[in-house]
């Protein structure tokens, strides 16, 4: 640690793509606004990254596990503010769905345990992040969104239901300081490097508010930077948020792949994109109608959907070349088409596969991913003759179900009640001070489960009854009298869609 009195930042994730970046932004700030601390496993590859900057002045790398809770303590009791950046993410959490909750979930636990042991909780930092995923499948209409929307993790996302369950717990944490930063799309070099099935499962008239990896490295470094020097505002603190890149970010998924073929020669995408292989829901994405919240405070933004274009060329190399000599031959958009679908196979009939799927009639998948086997029957062959949705600046407003133009210090009882109301349940506490948004009120849900939750929780956050939350999604039933729910689920989806689907692991099992 440096000789003079300076914060100290505990950052967790500095191994990763959006950690990594981070550590780098902040490198100039180290020993001169605040010292950091990272701790990470002891890896090859950590050691490769890290082992240069041993001995830095106000750099402190330490090696070991957020699961490991004495790992855990030493950095948070030596320690001001934590950026929990780390965490299991898709599309590896698709796999090992108990592994991403142990991570996500549990280093959560660890680190807030490690905060109150300590004595810090009135004055330590826990800036947590999030993801988009929580709110899951927003496909057109309903492609606009902003905090508060309803908590709809997609089927068999088990990334985006360990990090709903953490999210959960670090908001009514009871912890003075908290933020929850949901991160959107990170676009860069990695992203550009993806081959798995996953990408199968992002429809052709998705949408997404990508962010890129250095605008978010540079949003941590800033708001580290900001707090140390005070001049971040104090009304930061106890929210949630979206992190987006703006309106240079937003892009659907037909918009991406045009641009992406279209530099290899392609004039159409019916050589190259094969409809009945994509799914058409239960993929996550939305455009945020206040990212720019978040901007305002942080001042990160610097790059567009150009970045990862880029970066996706670069990653092509000389096959960009020869793309472009092969597509203006006679038939060449077709042999190229070819050649690049013969690259996707592996990953289709993998066990995450839309076609493996298909082949083997997993219905709860096919359901979950296309409505039924009929609705993708219905699929055409060609992605010219799909219906393009082009209404893209049109926001259907999601109605939150209390009084939004009250100012926070008003919020009643009475407002809490018409809310649970709202999404189906009722609010059973039968006192609340007015203006308190902390201190968790007593809920009945639909089913007759009994929970808690502060106002932050319900009506900033969108979470509702987590006992439903996991043990299965159960989307179809809840929206018959859930209105608020209603809203992000009926103009997807038939009435008659009722099917439940349980959950393999909750935060319970760790």
């Amino acid at each position: 640690m440096s000789a003079n009195k300076l914060p100290v930042v505990f950052m967790t994730g500095a191994g990763g793509g959006m950690g990594f970046e981070s550590f780098k932004q902040m490198l100039p700030d180290i020993g001169k606004i605040y010292d950091l601390i990272i701790l990470v496993r002891d890896s090859e590859k950590n050691h490769n990254l890290f082992d240069s900057y041993e001995g830095r002045e106000g750099l402190s790398i330490r090696y070991g596990d957020l699961l490991n809770r004495d790992d855990v303590y030493g950095c948070i009791a030596d320690s001001d503010m934590v950026l929990h950046i780390a965490a299991f993410v898709s599309p590896a959490a698709d796999y090992y769905p108990k592994k991403a909750m142990q991570n996500n979930y549990g280093s959560v636990v660890n680190m807030i345990e490690a905060i109150k042991k300590s004595g810090k909780e009135d004055s330590y930092k826990f800036v947590y992040i999030g993801t988009v995923a929580e709110t899951g499948d927003r496909m057109p209409p309903i492609h606009w969104g902003r905090v508060g929307d309803p908590i709809k993790p997609s089927m068999f996302d088990y990334y985006a239901v360990s990090k709903v369950a953490a999210e959960r717990y670090v908001i009514d944490s009871g912890l003075n300081y908290w933020v929850s930063l949901r991160q959107t799309g990170i676009i860069g070099p990695a992203m550009a490097k993806i081959r798995d099935a996953i990408q199968f499962h992002n429809c052709i008239f998705n949408v997404l508010e990508y962010a890129s990896d250095r605008d978010s490295g540079r949003a941590m470094r800033n708001l580290a930077a900001f707090d140390a020097d005070g001049t971040l505002d104090e009304s930061f603190w106890g929210h949630i948020y979206n992190i987006g890149g703006g309106e240079s970010c937003r892009v659907s998924t037909y918009e991406m792949y045009k641009d992406m073929y279209g530099v290899l020669g392609f004039k159409s995408l019916d050589p190259v994109i094969d409809p009945k292989m994509y799914a058409t829901r239960n993929f996550h994405g939305q455009y945020y109608l206040d990212s720019d919240k978040l901007e305002k405070y942080l001042h990160f933004r610097s790059d567009s959907m150009q970045y990862f274009y880029d970066a996706y060329l670069k990653d092509l190399g000389r096959a960009v070349t020869a793309g472009k000599v092969i597509t203006k031959l006679p038939g060449g958009q077709k042999l190229m088409g070819s050649i690049i679908k013969s690259t996707f196979k592996k990953d289709l009939n993998s066990e995450h596969g839309t076609k493996h799927w298909l082949d083997e009639n997993m219905e709860d998948h096919i359901d979950a991913y296309w409505g039924s086997k009929k609705a993708w029957e219905k699929l055409p062959k060609k992605l010219s003759q799909m219906e393009e949705f082009t209404d893209w600046d049109k926001v259907v407003h999601i109605d939150h179900g209390y009084d939004e133009s009250k100012h926070e210090s008003e919020l009643t009882l009475e407002d809490m009640k018409k809310a649970a109301e709202f999404r189906g349940g009722s609010c059973d506490s039968k006192e609340m001070k007015t203006g308190d948004w902390k201190t968790p009120l007593e809920f009945t849900c639909q089913f007759g489960h009994h929970f808690k939750g502060s106002p932050r929780l319900i009506l900033e956050g969108g979470h509702w009854c987590d006992e439903c939350e996991r043990k299965s999604w159960n989307y179809g039933m809840r929206a018959k009298k859930d209105k608020f729910f209603a809203q992000v689920w009926n103009p997807l989806h038939e009435e008659s869609e009722l099917r439940e689907y349980p959950k393999m692991v909750s935060e319970l099992d760790i």
